[in-house]
């Protein structure tokens, strides 16, 4: 891929982040302070969970600002933006919150001071990726949000980083909740397809970087680091190789997903889609980032680096220290030969349910 060398735009512009305290936006927030950036971020009005609460603090403490308000609020919007001069809007809100984001957008319309927009994507290309459902709906939800973008004349970037640096899927749990398995790892299919992983603090910077670079106005930002592109099989074979030991291996075969999906029961039904679309299809890479819409990091930013798969992998041996002593070995099970089993989807799920990306 041939790119033009990089445009800075507003280095030191005002940033509002929505969605502040989730996994995405909290990296995000950081990352904006870190580049100098003045940081507002939205807080929700009611009581905050302790761990939210925790991230505010933390937020306020390095030099962020909060906005209290809603995102769906499009007066208090249009009157906080016009406040603060906020020049750069970052949306990483998720659920059942996505389609809030076109409130929003009507109220940057009206906010001549906005120069980037990025929508709460933070995932796969949600055009090009065709999950089945009931996954589907929420890539319906974000297409919806774009094509509003698009139709508004504000100028954004899509941040499409693909996978979470972590064991993808499972105890229904957020992948950077929890190390990977220690009793048996669950293959999709051959284990062969491969997909991105990216740290979180690299989704950060990335995105950062992204917002200040004219090339990157009305594109889609990939995330495709060459060092982070691991299948199933080979996660295996990297957590086998920090614990010391050798697991068994259930394979999950794509009907057993399909079938899963089909059930429709939440979260279960849409981690089995999602996990179908990128280890089954391969929604990942079985598309070119050559077109004229579409621009990659580490071809925008070839000086700068990724934290790689292995040193993620470390933080989670720290994870189980109480479990793997110097050998690795305390705690974890009797050292199996190395099995492959194929069982129903469902009987896995009742030993270890998979969970949202």
């Amino acid at each position: 891929m041939t790119v033009p060398p990089a445009i800075p735009s507003a280095t030191n512009g005002r940033v509002f982040v929505v969605g502040a305290t989730g996994f995405i936006g909290q990296f995000v927030a950081e990352a904006s302070l870190s580049a100098g950036h003045p940081t507002y971020f939205l807080v929700r009005p009611g009581a905050a969970s302790p761990a939210k609460a925790t991230i505010v603090k933390s937020l306020q403490d390095k030099g962020a600002i909060p906005i209290h308000g809603e995102i769906n609020d499009k007066q208090l919007m249009e009157k906080k933006l016009k406040e603060h001069e906020i020049e750069i809007v970052i949306s990483a809100v998720g659920g059942a919150t996505i389609l809030d984001q076109l409130v929003l957008v009507e109220a940057l319309k009206s906010v001549k001071t906005v120069k980037r927009f990025l929508p709460s994507e933070f995932g796969h290309d949600v055009d090009r990726a065709d999950p089945v459902e009931p996954g589907l709906q929420m890539y319906i939800e974000k297409r919806t949000v774009r094509r509003a973008i698009e139709q508004s004349g504000i100028p954004y970037s899509y941040i499409c980083c693909n996978s979470i640096a972590s064991w993808p899927y499972y105890d229904n749990r957020h992948p950077s909740e929890l190390p990977p398995p220690l009793d048996r790892f669950q293959i999709y299919g051959d284990g062969s397809v491969k997909a991105y992983f990216v740290d979180g603090g690299d989704i950060g910077k990335f995105t950062m970087l992204a917002v200040n670079d004219i090339r990157t106005v009305n594109k889609n930002v990939h995330f495709r680091p060459p060092t982070n592109f691991y299948s199933i099989n080979d996660l295996a074979s990297l957590w086998e190789k920090k614990i010391g030991r050798t697991l068994p291996r259930v394979t999950i075969s794509e009907d057993d997903l399909l079938a899963a999906a089909a059930e429709n029961r939440i979260p279960e039904s849409i981690v089995a889609s999602f996990t179908h679309d990128i280890f089954i299809k391969g929604c990942q890479i079985n598309f070119s980032v050559d077109g004229a819409g579409d621009v990659e990091v580490t071809a925008l930013y070839p000086g700068e680096t990724f934290r790689s798969l292995e040193d993620c992998f470390e933080d989670f041996l720290v994870m189980i220290k109480d479990k793997v002593d110097d050998k690795g070995t305390k705690g974890l099970p009797n050292n199996p030969k190395s099995v492959v089993e194929t069982v129903p989807i469902t009987a896995v799920c009742s030993l270890r349910r998979i969970s949202l990306p």
